[in-house]
């Protein structure tokens, strides 16, 4: 098994224990692959849920770019959402956790189609 793998199994295992969530194998293995070398990087890998620059980054880049959708307040809204399902006090938020979550929250998995 590759470290990628290993990464995708960590993020099921989160999904799974940390977030009630039964994770869709194929489309978490996508958003992972879309999140790049930033998941083999230990800061990067993660989202700062308590930094603001840190979720604006997250909504224009993921969520305005990547998932096209329109700039409102909606997207931070749906940001926060998926930081309280993950746990406030859950240190390590994984970037392709939230991002796959959000996914989720807008129906938007056919962008990894």
């Amino acid at each position: 098994m590759g470290k990628r793998d290993e990464l995708i199994a960590k993020y099921a295992d989160d999904l799974k224990n940390k977030c009630g969530m039964t994770p869709d194998m194929d489309l978490l293995t996508k958003v992972t692959i879309g999140c790049g070398p930033s998941i083999y990087d230990d800061d990067a890998s993660t989202v700062a849920a308590t930094q603001e620059h840190e979720l604006e980054t997250v909504k224009n880049n993921f969520l305005v770019k990547k998932l096209g959708l329109a700039d409102g307040p909606q997207l931070m809204d749906a940001i926060n959402a998926v930081i309280e399902t993950y746990g406030k006090s859950e240190r390590n938020k994984y970037r392709a956790v939230v991002y796959y979550m959000l996914v989720k929250h807008f129906g938007k998995e056919n962008v990894y189609g």
